[in-house]
């Protein structure tokens, strides 16, 4: 999927759900020993890694209203389970459950919270 927005604009994204969008984080694609690896290789990976650049609102719960007492004004507000993932953490994912889209020639990924294995977190890396 190719999508032709402004980089300006990755602002404008609002991911839904327990959706996250990541930035894979691509190794030298170079083995210890020195051999060069082709870009199929790494993507055949079952894991992978890369930094979370925006996270989704979370899972929606379901409404709190008591329903025995129909003259209460409901109050239509959807509240959300909060994801564990942030912003700026490195997630550790499965390749397989991810969606590969491009824009601005730089590919990103969709991957679904369930999908993401682990999160490493530095809270001083953008300071």
């Amino acid at each position: 999927m190719h999508l032709s927005i402004d980089r300006k604009e990755i602002d404008k994204f609002l991911m839904v759900g327990d959706k996250v969008l990541i930035k894979p984080k691509h190794p030298g694609g170079q083995t210890k020993s020195g051999l060069y690896l082709p870009p199929t290789v790494q993507e055949s990976e079952k894991i992978q890694c890369g930094y979370i650049i925006k996270a989704g609102p979370g899972h929606p719960l379901p409404s709190q209203v008591d329903e025995s007492e129909v003259w209460k004004k409901k109050n239509d507000a959807v509240h959300y389970l909060p994801l564990q993932a942030r912003e700026g953490d490195l997630a550790v994912y499965l390749q397989n459950a991810a969606f590969k889209i491009k824009f601005n020639d730089d590919s990103y990924m969709i991957v679904p919270h369930s999908a993401i294995l682990m999160l490493v977190r530095d809270e001083g890396l953008f300071e």
